[in-house]
Formats: C-alpha cells, structure tokens, sequence
C-alpha cells in the first residue's frame, strides 16, 4: 500500500492483524486476554520489542493520516506528553518529532477500534449473531477511516 494512501494502509493493517488473530487464536487469548495475576514481563524482554515495534508502526499510520485526521477530530480535550508512558512518548517523539500528543491519544484510539471486534469473534460471541463478522469488521474499519477524514 503506497505512503499516499493512509486509509487504504490502516484498512490493510486492520485486516492483517484481524487475520492474524483469526489464524492464531491461541496467540491473540495469550496477548489480548486475561494477564496472570501479580506478573509483569520483563521491560527488555523479545515481547517488549515486538510491541515497540507493532506500536510504532500504528503510530506511523496515524502520522501519516494527522494532517487530514486533526481536522475531522471533535476532541476538544489537550493532551500532554505526561498523559502517556515515558517509554512511549521517547518512542514516539524518537521516531516521529513533529507529531503532537494528541496523535498519540488518537493513535490509541484508532488501535481500540481495530480490536474492539476481535475479541467478540474469537471468544465465539459473535457467532450466534452474525453469519459473516468479516462484514461487519470491514464496516467498522471504513467508519474508522471516514471519521479520520479519510478514503480507503
């Protein structure tokens, strides 16, 4: 998916990691589900990094769509770097200095968007209520990107 196109590529992302989820449900339970109680993985642990590396890349989505997406945000709240763990503001300011804070909130946002369907498939609670949850992932994906001001 060319640079040029922010909602094709957080369309594409979206559906690359839902098929992932989808192909490896047991993988998806283990990182999304329940954490075991009183652990904390290690901070320079091979989890830690491929999460840097997942969140950056959803942060580059989002940088790439600000310019149109700060216009279509009704949010009238002000972010500060302070609202957000230290390790991902360094990440984030490192790899993408212009990006306000705000971007960062919206890339959390975007992110609760992209699973808030996934869940609800893979614990099977989708199944009595829908034939095809493809659909209405696909739906909930392009309401994402309209309300970012964008086309995919």
């Amino acid at each position: 998916m060319p640079e040029s196109d922010p909602g094709g590529r957080i369309l594409a992302w979206g559906h690359a990691v839902r098929d992932w989820a989808l192909a490896n449900p047991e993988g998806f339970r283990l990182i999304y589900g329940d954490p075991v109680p009183g652990y904390r993985p290690p901070d320079d642990g091979p989890g830690k990094e491929a999460e840097r590396r997942a969140c950056g890349d959803l942060i580059g989505l989002v940088a790439a769509a600000w310019p149109a997406a700060r216009v279509h945000q009704a949010d009238d709240r002000e972010y500060e770097w302070t609202h957000f763990d230290p390790g991902l503001v360094a990440h984030a300011r490192a790899d993408f200095p212009d990006l306000p804070p705000a971007a960062i909130a919206l890339t959390l946002r975007v992110w609760g968007r992209m699973h808030g369907l996934m869940p609800l498939e893979i614990y099977g609670h989708l199944r009595t209520l829908v034939h095809d949850p493809a659909t209405i992932y696909r739906d909930e994906m392009r309401s994402l990107i309209a309300s970012l001001g964008l086309t995919a």
